[in-house]
């Protein structure tokens, strides 16, 4: 069932997603009137651009004394493989509540130089707390600030003195509070709260971080070179990446680091994403059709919001409706399986915006779309 919506109901930005997230023209513009693309990236004008992104990282997150912003290619997933040469010495431990947290785990799995990981698994919507890693033997413990899968956050707390802690914190990094002291590499893709293109991994790392990394790679272990995060610490002092970034990239996100710096800091965006979740959460909360699929309200995620629909309601219809109408990429998680939405509330979208879209899947619902 096509349906055209009212002009009331079209958000002035109708891009929700939670893998690529929205970018705000302003980036765009950047791209366009800087003229470093296409130029060396071991040359000043891309350096100072990483230099730029290294200052504002380090003000975004007040970074303690001695830590270090470090970036480097291929995103989270490469920092993962990464970590299982460069940061583990034998055994790690983690919280598995989702499908990114679990990767985490897997790859640590099969890499046969480290022990099997510990792992505490709770149920898609629920995260287990960081005391349950508290008596662990294990030298890093990890998991993620914010599960993207299932919209659950987690509390960012040492479980011990002993382990490094390793926070994967990819879409929420920008959007949820955070103590960097509690964490000894927090780190993360720039395409969620960041709004830039992905590829790219982040950092803050703590002075005991950037020990392990040397001494491991130091060590007569194997580390391939596009993995060895000694490497990355070096060229990142240096304001530069081991292997050609994506300028586009580092320019999008120079210019959305300023624009959040300008705008009151990490204090204010989180402000902003609460206002939002709060929209949403309590419109699904008095829907007689929704409800917020995490039911700890502590653990609901400021970020990605996860709204299950009742059973006489078809979501990918909702989905389907509301991208005809150029609302976008509000489908859920293709791997969580449920008959649910999945909303984007990064610092970058526009609170207005999540409440003109729930008065949208409203008008949806009320004129019959999506109901069996």
């Amino acid at each position: 069932m096509t349906i055209t919506l009212p002009s009331k109901f079209i958000p002035s930005d109708g891009r929700f997603g939670c893998g690529p997230s929205k970018v705000r023209p302003a980036q765009i513009d950047l791209i366009k009137s800087e003229n470093v693309m296409g130029t060396s990236h071991r040359q000043k004008a891309v350096k100072d651009i990483v230099g730029a992104i290294r200052e504002g990282l380090s003000e975004f997150f007040a970074l303690p004394d001695g830590y270090e912003i470090v970036l480097s290619l291929g995103g989270a997933t490469a920092f993962w493989d990464a970590a299982t040469f460069g940061v583990i010495e034998n055994k790690s431990a983690h919280l598995s509540f989702g499908e990114f947290s679990a990767k985490f785990a897997t790859a640590v799995a099969k890499a046969p130089w480290l022990q099997d990981p510990h792992v505490v698994e709770s149920e898609a919507g629920t995260a287990p707390l960081a005391s349950a890693l508290a008596d662990t033997d294990a030298d890093v413990v990890a998991w993620a600030h914010n599960e993207t899968s299932t919209g659950v956050m987690t509390e960012i707390t040492r479980p011990n003195d002993s382990s490094l802690v390793l926070i994967d914190a990819t879409s929420g990094a920008g959007g949820l509070p955070v103590d960097i002291s509690q964490t000894d590499i927090y780190y993360f893709s720039p395409q969620k709260c960041f709004g830039s293109d992905g590829g790219l991994w982040l950092a803050a790392m703590s002075p005991a971080a950037i020990e392990r990394i040397s001494k491991i790679s130091s060590s007569d272990r194997f580390v391939p070179a596009f993995l060895d995060l000694q490497n990355a610490v070096s060229n990142s002092r240096k304001n530069q990446t081991y292997n050609t970034p994506a300028v586009a990239t580092l320019l999008m996100l120079v210019e959305q680091v300023n624009w959040m710096n300008n705008n009151g800091g990490l204090k204010s965006m989180v402000a902003k994403t609460t206002m939002s979740s709060n929209i949403l959460y309590n419109w699904a909360e008095n829907h007689e059709l929704a409800t917020p699929f995490v039911s700890d309200t502590a653990a609901r995620s400021l970020v990605v919001g996860t709204i299950d629909f009742d059973e006489q309601v078809d979501a990918a219809a909702i989905a389907a409706a509301l991208r005809d109408n150029g609302i976008v990429d509000t489908e859920p998680y293709r791997k969580l399986g449920r008959n649910q939405l999945r909303i984007g509330m990064f610092p970058s979208i526009d609170p207005d915006d999540v409440e003109t879209l729930t008065g949208a899947i409203d008008y949806l619902l009320e004129h019959g779309v999506g109901v069996r």
